[in-house]
């Protein structure tokens, strides 16, 4: 379609068309996403190659104390007369050869099994004594300690030869190293920087890397119920996990659990997210139209539901729709005004029918969601230029016009990273879903799930209800992968990152 054309379709075409063109070039971006990840792999092992090319230029043209670093860590800086840094490197192997000897190596030796000798009873002549084995659960979690700092201390490892030959140059040049006075004020001063963020780094290293690692490997193995340390062991059991989920014949619960909920989870992300951002957007345009009154009240009122925090408001609204619950009552009496012998309303809308229960989940979600979106969209709507508008009227157009060609554009470019970050939020949206059906109604077609689960809620019903840790973790990879890829995808796709001096 040539662009004269394009300009000439009403809104609901165009967007009937872009949709179109954006689902036919789907499997296209896709397969460019997958191309580019592979470009990135052969970029990182082409990186390692040369790492190691340079690692043995550094050892053919390094001096003897250059030489010894690559064994002994800090004698080529402590020869140049970096004394500390030197003392530093040299400290950190005595610490790294310590750990591994009284601590590292007993566990990361049996990382490859997670454990042969299991937790039995044996007899002291005649009473029965406990004689605890291995630990798989401690094998795994200090296995994956000691990887991450062997993978530390291999980075100091190249440091200290980069160093040593680096001060081996500067030395051969007349020069001497800096000191300890000078480092420090740079520091505080050009590498105030490092100094910042070395702290949080590590704290998030600690708090966040290590466990997603180790949620990851539990992916890998049988860790359930049936295998809990330290009373059993737990082993490496492959992609078995994953298969799990996806096969029909042997896991047919299993499979069609994760397929009716994977279904029911995009469906919720879509309607939850375009429901709250159209409406938000059109009660902004609505509050901030020229000759409104009270703007400023308007927007307090939703402020005010924002306050209120939305645990108490989904609770609330979970307590109000039961059976008995406000909803019900209401009904009755509006009932009984027309007809005194009406019968009491008893409408399940949480607990019986999937579907009502489905669609009162996504009406609720709008009155804790849309309040976000009319703020956000305020803020746009006072920043779009007022010369715009005035040069569109003065070209004759009118309210829809301007509103499809000046307002929706504009609005779309900027929120376009907020819409890709409210989709995934709502693809895992614990709260709403949890809170206000707890997953039902409750079926057993479902493996420890029901109809209204999303796939974040059956996870926490899989660890906490069932123990079964090794598919929430397989689960937990799996929407991690849906959640990046089409992230990926729609932002690069979109005119925020093509083009972003389009309204500059």
């Amino acid at each position: 379609m040539k662009y004269i054309d394009y300009v000439q379709l009403n809104p609901f075409q165009k967007f009937a068309y872009n949709a179109k063109n954006f689902f036919k070039a789907l499997p296209g971006k896709v397969a460019g996403f997958f191309k580019a990840l592979g470009n990135a792999i052969v970029k990182f092992f082409l990186g390692i190659g040369k790492g190691f090319a340079n690692y043995g230029k550094t050892f053919v043209n390094g001096d003897i104390m250059t030489k010894l670093s690559y064994l002994i860590f800090g004698l080529g800086d402590i020869s140049k007369g970096k004394y500390y840094k030197g003392i530093l490197f040299f400290l950190s192997e005595v610490l790294y050869i310590l750990y591994m000897v009284f601590f590292g190596w007993g566990y990361i030796s049996k990382f490859g099994s997670l454990g042969t000798v299991e937790t039995h009873t044996e007899m002291d002549g005649i009473f029965p004594v406990t004689v605890y084995g291995d630990n798989s659960m401690l094998i795994l979690l200090y296995s994956v300690l000691t990887i991450v700092i062997t993978v530390v201390v291999f980075a100091i490892y190249i440091a200290n030869i980069k160093d040593a030959y680096k001060h081996q140059l500067l030395v051969a040049a007349g020069k001497k190293p800096t000191s300890l006075r000078t480092d420090i004020k740079e520091f505080l001063d050009g590498k105030y920087h490092i100094t910042l963020l070395s702290f949080p780094v590590l704290m998030i290293g600690i708090f966040q890397i290590l466990p997603l690692i180790f949620m990851i490997l539990i992916a890998f193995t049988n860790y359930d119920l049936q295998h809990m340390p330290p009373g059993t062991l737990f082993h490496w059991v492959g992609f078995q996990n994953f298969t799990s989920v996806f096969d029909v014949a042997n896991s047919a619960t299993r499979a069609t659990t994760f397929v009716e909920l994977a279904k029911w989870t995009l469906v919720w992300a879509v309607c939850a997210t375009f429901t709250n951002y159209i409406l938000g957007m059109i009660i902004a345009l609505m509050i901030n139209k020229k000759g409104i009154k009270f703007k400023a009240l308007w927007r307090t009122l939703f402020v005010i539901a924002i306050a209120v925090p939305q645990f108490v408001s989904l609770l609330l609204m979970n307590q109000m729709l039961q059976t008995d619950g406000a909803f019900n009552v209401l009904l009755t009496d509006i009932s009984r005004l027309f007809n005194p012998d009406a019968a009491v309303v008893e409408i399940q809308w949480l607990n019986t029918d999937p579907n009502i229960a489905k669609i009162v989940v996504i009406i609720v979600n709008l009155w804790v969601g849309i309040p976000y979106t009319i703020l956000s969209m305020s803020g746009i709507l006072m920043n779009i230029p007022e010369d715009l508008y005035e040069s569109a009227r003065i070209d004759g157009a009118g309210p829809v016009k301007t509103f499809t060609s000046i307002t929706l554009p504009y609005m779309l470019f900027v929120t376009t990273p907020q819409l890709i970050t409210q989709f995934v939020g709502n693809i895992n949206n614990f709260n709403v879903i949890y809170l206000l059906t707890g997953g039902g109604p409750t079926t057993e077609k479902f493996y420890q799930a029901g109809y209204t689960d999303i796939l974040v809620t059956w996870l926490f019903k899989l660890t906490m209800n069932s123990s079964d840790y090794n598919l929430a973790a397989a689960i937990g990879i799996i929407v991690f992968i849906i959640c990046a890829v089409l992230s990926l995808i729609v932002f690069n796709s979109s005119k925020s990152a093509k083009d972003e001096e389009a309204f500059s």
